[in-house]
């Protein structure tokens, strides 16, 4: 367990961001590695690949839901320096995650035809989709474990495992891609179907290395089978925080489902260049989100302390580096957006789509580092209605004019993305708002400002 009510913020934040992010980007290179080698078999694939990544959404819902509930329960319970009620808190966590893995298993097998058709562009798009996910939806239940685990350890201030563990599957599921995806060695090349597996594969490692982690390391949060009985009331206190950000991420589902609808009339290519540009920006995101990734403990420990100063302390500092972070991104995406796609395509249109939607919705990256600097500070403080709300009100203003502009006849591309950046300006507007109020109702007034 790592105390961080004491020493500086700023240090904090950094110490625990650098790994955070290096795993994160290591996640990351799962889809790149993956959707490298696809990229070799067509725009249907990509297509159909991207598309099907998009329920990882979902399966981002539902582990946000019990990884935010378990990051803020237990750092505020190492806050309070109450080690019973963090291990109670852990061990609830491993039962929702047995659950959570065996619903999507149910779940996905019986739904994923009926999505693919709803948003793909044509066949060969959905039966790509359709063999990537088959074999990826074992990975995907078994992503419950591995956020119950590395949850448990961010909330005690502890992230290097989870890191090293993170670059450990990456480095496995990059040898196994060529060798499933394209047969490298094997002859036998199992196309999408292979990368779903090789990730698969590599999540599965990830679980046992965590595993043997908690065995044979961790003191602080451990395996204590005695307390695996169901506990309403724990239940009740993690999904209190967990559900609405859970509820976050199935609204960003929503987002890029619509955008999908929205573009399909323009062909596979666009549908590829759309799913390589998003995919580039989440990995690009990685630093600014693992800064406001830690916020939670951080913060979270501070508050169980009520030091609250350091809670406010922790939100302006993240800020001031999440904004800048994504300054630089920003330059970037405004100056060679092309070479970002080009590396996984080289069909022109595919990066003529993958580099406007960098280009423009690169406006967008500052005031995303500042929405989810916010969303970490609702996590902490245990209260994450306003972050859902604040992304409803995204969708809303997004979705309602997309809807209408589809059915004009001078309607482009483009229009989606510029209606992106309205979204993201009334989200950022609303965020900061709710979390000024909030952090009144709980913290109360700054000890510089007077009564």
């Amino acid at each position: 367990m790592k105390d961080l009510t004491q020493g500086s913020i700023a240090g904090h934040l950094v110490s625990l961001a650098v790994p955070t992010a290096a795993g994160m980007l290591f996640q990351t290179l799962y889809y790149f590695v993956d959707l490298y080698f696809v990229a070799e078999l067509g725009d249907a694939a990509v297509a159909g690949v991207s598309a099907a990544g998009n329920v990882m959404f979902i399966v981002l819902a539902l582990t946000q839901v019990l990884g935010v509930g378990t990051v803020a329960l237990i750092s505020h319970a190492v806050g309070r320096k109450d080690q019973q009620d963090a291990n109670l808190v852990f061990n609830q966590s491993l039962v929702i995650a047995a659950l959570g893995g065996l619903l999507i298993l149910i779940a996905g097998y019986s739904m994923a035809g009926p999505y693919l058709r709803a948003v793909a562009a044509d066949e060969a798009t959905i039966e790509a989709g359709k063999a990537y996910l088959y074999w990826f939806f074992p990975g995907l239940a078994l992503q419950f474990a591995l956020v119950a685990m590395s949850s448990a350890l961010r909330g005690t201030g502890i992230v290097k495992p989870t890191m090293v563990v993170q670059v450990l599957t990456v480095l496995l599921n990059t040898a196994l891609a060529p060798v499933l995806i394209a047969g490298w060695g094997t002859g036998y090349a199992m196309g999408v179907a292979g990368a779903g597996l090789a990730s698969t594969i590599a999540i599965a490692v990830g679980v046992v290395l965590l595993s043997l982690y908690f065995r044979r390391l961790e003191k602080y949060v451990s395996f204590h089978p005695e307390e695996w009985q169901p506990r309403v009331a724990v239940w009740r206190r993690m999904l209190s925080v967990g559900l609405p950000a859970g509820g976050e991420f199935a609204l960003m589902f929503l987002y890029t489902a619509i955008t999908y609808w929205a573009i399909r009339e323009f062909g596979a290519a666009a549908q590829a260049g759309f799913g390589i540009g998003s995919r580039i920006m989440q990995g690009i995101f990685m630093p600014a989100m693992a800064i406001a990734f830690v916020v939670a403990p951080i913060a979270g420990q501070n508050y169980g302390a009520k030091r609250m100063e350091r809670v406010r302390e922790t939100f302006r500092v993240a800020s001031v580096q999440c904004v800048g972070i994504m300054l630089g991104i920003m330059v970037i995406c405004q100056w060679r957006p092309e070479a970002l796609v080009a590396f996984f395509s080289q069909d022109p249109e595919v990066i003529e789509v993958g580099a406007l939607f960098l280009h423009l919705t690169s406006w967008n990256f500052v005031m995303s580092g500042l929405i989810f600097t916010c969303s970490g500070l609702f996590q902490a403080l245990g209260n994450t209605v306003p972050a859902l709300l604040s992304s409803a009100s995204r969708l809303l203003v997004y979705a309602v004019p997309l809807l209408w502009l589809t059915a004009q006849p001078g309607y482009r591309i483009e229009h989606v993305w510029y209606l992106s950046i309205v979204a993201s300006a009334v989200q950022v507007v609303i965020s900061v708002s709710l979390l000024r109020k909030q952090m009144r109702l709980q913290l109360g007034l700054p000890a510089t400002q007077p009564a």
